[in-house]
């Protein structure tokens, strides 16, 4: 059994402590992973602090070029990362899961690499010149979620690097081996110190939040964790990214065909079995062709393969962790309590240490249940049937998450109109969750701060500074 280390300086640092990472699909210990301590952390800031002024001041087609190698490293390493993810996360390697996963991560490193954060003259005139330029905040600390370990970890770290700054990343507990051996790789085209990772507790994020050392927090998880950090991170005014919990909405309007729509809608939904912030979480279905859509979704469903996921022959796998399987557990068995209609899946046998939990399709729901009003982030869909499209629209906004939603339907202009009046940051016609790297992405309400992707999400971690000739 493998143990891992930190990697603080480009180095890789033993631990005093390690704890278990294990399997989601069998139980199985995966490997043992450093558990920090707060010195540790220290030991990191202090070599993000140290590596930043010459890696702020260096070229800028330097560090693009250092990004591009980033990319690179992780294709190169692709085989090796997407398995280490499937056994720590559960996501089968093929199908949208861990090779998808690192593919993503080597496209969005690629794109990012190329962006550029160019002066920008506010006034040339007799009066003088202007210019807004975009300099480097410092240390980043990054604090990454379990459903995406090597993605989202990505995410913040090239723009990151990308502007000039220096990164302390931690990664979630539950999965935290893929994220250090990914940072010990990149690190060999890196500078010592740009980009180090602690991993351990919850006590480790906490601190980060609260560090004099650290400048900026990238955040992607649960809204209640995004309020803890604002809250920690307001005595040293720390610059914040929040990419924060949803409750995504898909309305399906009258004049769809239940059967065209059928799998757009099966992984806007089941997508990484649901475990996606931006995933659909709730269905409204037009009365008229409600039955027809039910029945296609569960023929999706059924014909879904479920299991370990380094089989190759999976699309699903298992609930990352028991914590998220319990939750899935009782909010479907509340829904059913409350009149809800199981159409497929449901409670699954609970054999000692799998979490497997089959793609669940609830029908005869309403908002006021905790299924609908809730982010299950799981495998469970509640469908709830519509008459009124004026009222559906009133229904879809009656949550205090505004990440995502969609609208689905043959006429894209009546599909655009009702997608204008959703409250979220991304709307999608006729397809769901479907974010890319040109294309900037932020929460509204409780489901974020701040911009992620593209020109916008770089600019996060800039500090603005005028010069006045």
């Amino acid at each position: 059994m493998q143990t891992y280390p930190l990697i603080i300086a480009g180095m890789s640092v033993p631990a005093g402590a390690h704890f278990e990472v294990r399997n989601p699909a069998d139980g199985s210990v995966v490997g043992l992973a450093p558990k920090a301590s707060l010195a540790d952390l220290d030991e990191a800031v202090a070599a993000a602090t140290a590596a930043f002024p010459s890696w702020s001041a260096t070229p800028d087609s330097i560090r693009k070029a250092a990004c591009h190698a980033v990319a690179d490293t992780l294709a190169a390493h692709a085989e090796e990362l997407a398995r280490l993810v499937t056994l720590e996360q559960g996501k089968p390697l093929n199908g949208l899961g861990s090779r998808w996963e690192i593919g993503g991560a080597q496209a969005w490193a690629h794109y990012t690499a190329d962006l550029e954060l160019l002066p920008k003259v506010l006034q040339d005139d007799n009066a003088g010149r202007v210019e807004l330029h975009r300099t480097a905040i410092g240390v980043v600390g990054s604090i990454t979620p379990w459903n995406f370990p090597v993605m989202i970890a990505i995410w913040h770290i090239v723009p990151a690097i990308r502007a000039g700054n220096t990164v302390v990343v931690k990664p979630s507990p539950y999965t935290p081996l893929s994220t250090i051996r990914m940072v010990e790789l990149i690190n060999a085209v890196l500078p010592p110190g740009v980009v180090n990772c602690v991993t351990g507790d919850n006590e480790i994020g906490a601190a980060m939040s609260t560090h004099a050392g650290i400048g900026k927090i990238a955040f992607t998880g649960s809204s209640g964790t995004g309020k803890k950090i604002m809250a920690s991170a307001a005595p040293t005014l720390k610059r914040l990214t929040l990419e924060l919990g949803g409750n995504d909405a898909g309305i399906v309007l009258p004049d769809c065909d239940p059967k065209a729509i059928a799998e757009g809608l099966f992984w806007g939904a089941f997508i990484n079995n649901g475990q996606t912030c931006a995933a659909l979480k709730r269905l409204y279905v037009h009365e008229r062709i409600h039955d027809e859509v039910c029945d296609e979704l569960v023929a999706v469903a059924r014909r879904t393969p479920v299991g370990n996921g380094l089989d190759e022959g999976s699309v699903l796998g298992p609930i990352q962790n028991r914590m998220q399987f319990e939750r899935v557990r009782q909010l479907v068995d509340d829904a059913v309590a409350h009149g809800g209609r199981l159409l497929s899946g449901g409670p699954p046998p609970d054999p000692e240490g799998s979490l497997f939990y089959p793609p669940t399709l609830v029908t005869g729901l309403d908002n006021g249940v905790p299924l609908v009003d809730e982010e299950q982030f799981g495998p469970a869909l509640p469908i709830i049937r519509y008459a009124d499209v004026e009222a559906v629209i009133a229904r879809a906004n009656d949550n205090p998450n505004g990440l995502g939603g969609s609208v689905w339907s043959p006429d894209i202009e009546a599909a655009t109109s009702v997608a204008r009046r959703l409250r979220t940051g991304s709307v999608w016609i006729n397809k769901h969750g479907a974010i890319q790297a040109n294309a900037p992405m932020a929460g509204v309400k409780q489901s974020g701060l701040g911009i992620s992707f593209a020109e916008e999400g770089l600019q996060e971690y800039t500090d603005v500074q005028v010069i006045f000739k």
